[in-house]
């Protein structure tokens, strides 16, 4: 069974290899942090703010293929775990038909972020991530106090 699930935050740290994202269950109480690259980071946030660019980056381009060939991008299904790895689906319709597409989970949020398409997390993979996440995210940077 699958759970919705959204994108609750978002942690860039520039000067680390650590980016992590957080899904909170809708609804409930359970979370896990993702850990992504920076590109994927960068790209999750940018479509989040929705912050145009001159050329388009690899998940604007991804995401006018799809459309431009007829699909829309329906769900984002993380369907398993395996070592600390999520593994996840696009599922794009098309023509009353529906097609499900291999993804990392970042490349399929930052694609699916900017339009609001849900997020769903197989049960046995929110059990074992929000259980054991196996990841910290990093502790927030105190601002100095020049900044203040």
């Amino acid at each position: 069974m699958f759970v919705p699930m959204h994108l609750s935050r978002i942690l860039i740290r520039e000067m680390t290899d650590m980016q992590v994202i957080e899904l909170s269950e809708t609804g409930g109480e359970r979370k896990f942090p993702i850990v992504i690259g920076l590109p994927e980071a960068f790209a999750i946030d940018r479509r989040i703010k929705g912050v145009q660019i001159p050329r388009p980056q690899t998940h604007d381009l991804l995401a006018e293929v799809i459309r431009a060939l007829g699909g829309t991008l329906r769900e984002i299904r993380i369907h398993d775990i395996e070592g600390g790895t999520f593994f996840a689906k696009l599922v794009i319709e098309r023509d009353g038909e529906t097609v499900e597409v291999d993804s990392r989970p970042s490349d399929a949020i930052a694609l699916g972020v900017a339009d609001g398409v849900p997020i769903l997390v197989e049960e046995h993979v929110l059990d074992a991530a929000s259980a054991d996440a196996g990841v910290e995210p990093p502790p927030p940077i105190e601002p100095d106090e020049d900044e203040e």
